[in-house]
């Protein structure tokens, strides 16, 4: 199974800074580049950076990590991603949530109070209807006509989910094709795959073996006290330094531990002081060599 391994960026990226980013990433032979749906902040809009990214580059792939789909409208997500394919082929990886990961920004993707699970699921049997080929959809929360979006990817996207719960691995496990977690032990991502295989199967269908991922954050000097409570907050009871690495032996420490897991596919958010630069060196120097 190809082992694969990109860079994620997050809030504490500005524009200003973005495009010198990825010509150093398209320049380093870095795989992938993540960009996280965080409206309040300073960060690229993940689709615009797509879009910028790509526009940009030859071999990088751009992804999400993750964007949110229930409160946007999923023919017009599907139009926005089929056109990024047509565009720059094989190399779009959108990759959807929830909600937003920040509580302030939970309101501006609005759904039905209570409803938004339901939402989501809908969203994306439209969003995957749409993106192979479309015609009409009749269901709760959307009832169109004749939807089409133009010239749709001759071999159809891989549409990842994130998410951490039960419910989250059932809804990977009957409409995604792959997965995407974070702030996860190696022993419960093992059993997140394996849920999400187990869902797969009951819904009659199978998720490439190589498609079971996880973000992973690299605090160079160690995990500030922040972070493990951020850590601690999303997996109580779970020890910080098994979902965090402090350094970089730390680092491939955790990837032995997930890819003995069953999983191949990671993305690395640089959190330390370091500047950017010096974390890509060190990056292409201690990661690529680990893809096969």
């Amino acid at each position: 199974m190809k082992i694969r391994i990109g860079i994620g960026l997050g809030a504490e990226t500005a524009p200003a800074d973005f495009t010198g980013i990825v010509d150093r990433l398209e320049a380093a032979g870095v795989d992938s580049l993540w960009l996280s749906e965080l409206v309040y902040s300073d960060a690229v809009d993940p689709f615009i950076g797509m879009a910028h990214a790509l526009a940009r580059t030859t071999h990088l792939k751009v992804g999400t990590s993750v964007a949110v789909l229930p409160g946007r409208q999923p023919v017009l997500v599907a139009k926005q991603l089929a056109s990024l394919a047509a565009l720059a082929p094989k190399r779009v990886l959108p990759a959807f949530g929830l909600r937003p990961a920040r509580r302030s920004e939970w309101d501006l993707f609005e759904v039905p109070d209570g409803r938004r699970a339901d939402v989501f699921d809908e969203s994306l049997r439209l969003l995957r209807a749409t993106l192979h080929g479309g015609g009409d959809f009749a269901g709760e929360f959307f009832k169109l006509d004749g939807v089409r979006v133009g010239p749709v990817p001759s071999a159809p996207l891989d549409i990842w989910l994130g998410g951490a719960a039960p419910a989250a691995f059932r809804r990977i496990g009957r409409y995604a094709d792959g997965w995407l977690g974070s702030f996860l032990p190696a022993a419960d991502a093992r059993a997140a795959r394996l849920a999400i295989e187990s869902a797969a199967a009951e819904a009659g269908r199978e998720i490439e073996p190589d498609h079971y991922g996880l973000s992973l954050s690299l605090v160079e000097g160690g995990i500030t006290p922040e972070l493990a409570a951020a850590a601690r907050t999303r997996r109580p009871g779970a020890d910080p330094a098994e979902m965090l690495a402090g350094s970089w032996p730390d680092l491939h420490r955790l990837l032995d531990g997930y890819i003995e897991a069953g999983l191949t596919k990671f993305v690395v958010h640089h959190r330390g002081p370091q500047p950017f630069g010096e974390f890509l060196d060190a990056f292409v120097r201690e990661l690529v060599p680990r893809q096969t």
